[in-house]
């Protein structure tokens, strides 16, 4: 099995091209659409970049896999999806995340039972993309649909788990919680065995050190300066809820969630033929 990161650097988000070498079957993590955040202008150069790869090494991407509904970056799925036909997929739990944003968008008449995406995973589930094997495993904590993807020894941990000089994920988002995310590390991903390979979502690079996004659950175990093996839940709870009551919402918050519970779909036009993003006043 093969695995390409690709950096964004505006976002600091990690997008993974999974294959089989022998097959050439393939599955995307966390794809990315750019937004330049001051004209609001879309564009796809990360999505053609993806695309550029995969056409040049004649992979067959089966599945565009969101890890959860990001609240950093617009979600290039949806542009994938029309130019490479691969379906999607995101954790069962993104109806939640659906339910809360529609609510706090206005967005009448918005579908909030998953129908965007064209499978939903369940907690435990396994699924194919051809030869390759996937099991999900439900992840919340961050925000309440994070869902973890096993793909044979290699863990793709979304915002859960970042590099053990990072930490972990916030926990301040709509039905997030220190405590479930406590579980959601110790008691399933800790679980697994140590050699278990470990990809990111997000590398922010403290202190100015290099790109890194690989690391292993043992080394997470003994080293992850927020929530080592032996940390006691209590004494996580404290930290996570004294650091995210020091820290912004994400800058591209407002924009990002109408994208994702889309499955990256934009807004549709209106009567002008331009679509628009709804900024609500003091929801944050």
């Amino acid at each position: 099995m093969q695995i390409k990161a690709f950096f964004d650097a505006p976002t600091f988000t990690l997008t993974y091209v999974v294959w089989d070498e022998a097959t050439r079957d393939a599955v995307i993590i966390d794809p990315v659409l750019d937004l330049e955040p001051v004209s609001w202008r879309v564009s796809n150069h990360s999505v053609e970049a993806l695309v550029g790869f995969t056409r040049e090494h004649q992979l067959k991407v089966h599945w565009i896999i969101d890890t959860h509904a990001h609240a950093d970056h617009l979600s290039g799925m949806d542009a994938l999806k029309a130019a490479l036909g691969a379906k999607t997929a995101i954790g069962e739990r993104i109806t939640n995340v659906q339910t809360i944003f529609s609510e706090a968008f206005n967005l009448e008449g918005f579908p909030t039972d998953g129908r965007q995406f064209d499978r939903l995973i369940k907690d435990g589930e396994v699924f194919e993309a051809g030869s390759l094997t996937i099991k999900g495993i439900n992840t919340p904590g961050h925000t309440p649909a994070c869902m973890s993807y096993l793909i044979q020894d290699a863990l793709f941990t979304g915002d859960t788990m970042f590099m053990p000089d990072f930490g972990t994920g916030r926990c301040d988002f709509p039905e997030g919680s220190a405590e479930t995310l406590y579980d959601s590390i110790v008691n399933k991903l800790y679980a697994l065995p140590d050699e278990t390979r470990v990809f990111v979502g997000h590398d922010y690079q403290p202190g100015g050190r290099a790109l890194a996004y690989e690391t292993t659950i043992g080394a997470c175990k003994r080293e992850n300066k927020h929530l080592k093996a032996d940390t006691r839940m209590d004494e996580f709870v404290q930290f996570r809820s004294e650091r995210d009551a020091t820290l912004a919402p994400p800058k591209l918050i407002l924009q990002s969630l109408q994208v994702n519970i889309r499955a990256g779909a934009l807004p549709e036009p209106e009567s002008n033929g331009r679509r628009f993003f709804k900024m609500p006043m003091n929801l944050l």
